[in-house]
């Protein structure tokens, strides 16, 4: 594992008030930032021992996955935003041989904050444009290179056991609106598709996010989900983000038991034989 200090932001890079058209005039992305700071209440006993990111499918950790997947990609430098036993994850990436360079995020009020928080936490490390990962999250490494390029946001189509936030987009596939629901009867417009969890964003964009988390966590606001944020100011244009779809048996988010069991069914073992059935309704 290599470790590194951030580089300086380049001086006059960055207009606050230019917006650039997502996926114009960028380089593909190399920076990623985990969050993986959270309790994991709702995967209890399985996280009494481990922080979440560390739980085991198919005989391979989440965390273990992720890392495969962004180094398959191109990926060079991982800020990981840890809370709940974070010296577990620092061992994992002491005992790896992983070319990642990787730089610790430590998120002291984690058991009272939410990803907003952690998300802010990790500010100062952030220097390039990045992809955003939360670390309950299992997928395809495939999946990885199209959200490689700026502003971009991972969605899939909705099935029966999905809940969470949605997102409906206009004709060019970028997202008009965000909803706290998948239920098409609480949208508005075009059809919802689930949000994954997975975001790019340009420098730019990543500094008009940045200026409006400092609000929300100036206001006290810690306990609101990143999503609120970028619901906002989508709302006011003031964000741009293009969906990349993602089918919905190449990823799985892990919050619950459950959970844990089809995505074992999904990404079983080595050797053993993955199902191609879409996951059941819970």
């Amino acid at each position: 594992m290599k470790t590194g200090s951030a580089r300086p932001p380049q001086k006059g890079f960055f207009d606050k008030n230019l917006i650039t058209p997502p996926g114009e005039g960028h380089q593909k992305i190399t920076t990623a930032v985990l969050l993986a700071a959270g309790r994991g209440y709702r995967l209890r006993p399985v996280t009494d021992d481990a922080p979440k990111c560390l739980t085991e499918i198919g005989g391979t950790s989440i965390l273990e996955r992720l890392v495969h997947g962004l180094q398959l990609n191109g990926i060079k430098k991982l800020i990981v935003v840890v809370g709940h036993m974070q010296d577990s994850i620092r061992d994992f990436f002491a005992a790896s041989s992983t070319t990642l360079e990787v730089e610790f995020v430590y998120s002291p009020d984690y058991l009272t904050t939410n990803n907003i928080y952690s998300l802010w936490m990790a500010r100062k490390h952030i220097q390039d444009p990045f992809v955003l990962v939360e670390s309950d999250l299992i997928f395809d490494a495939s999946l990885l290179a199209p959200m490689l390029s700026p502003d971009k946001i991972a969605v899939s189509p909705i099935l029966d056991w999905m809940n969470g936030t949605s997102v409906t987009m206009d004709q060019r596939g970028r997202v008009e609106a965000f909803y706290s629901s998948v239920n098409p009867e609480q949208v508005t417009g075009s059809p919802p598709r689930k949000t994954v969890n997975m975001y790019s964003l340009s420098w730019a964009s990543w500094k008009r996010v940045e200026e409006r988390l400092d609000l929300y966590i100036a206001a006290g606001r810690v306990q609101e989900y990143y999503e609120v944020v970028f619901s906002e100011m989508v709302q006011e244009k003031a964000l741009s983000l293009e969906a990349v779809t993602f089918s919905p048996n190449r990823w799985y988010e892990v919050d619950t038991l459950l959970d844990l069991d089809e995505a074992e069914r999904l990404f079983p073992a080595p050797g053993a034989r993955r199902s191609t059935q879409l996951p059941a309704s819970q």
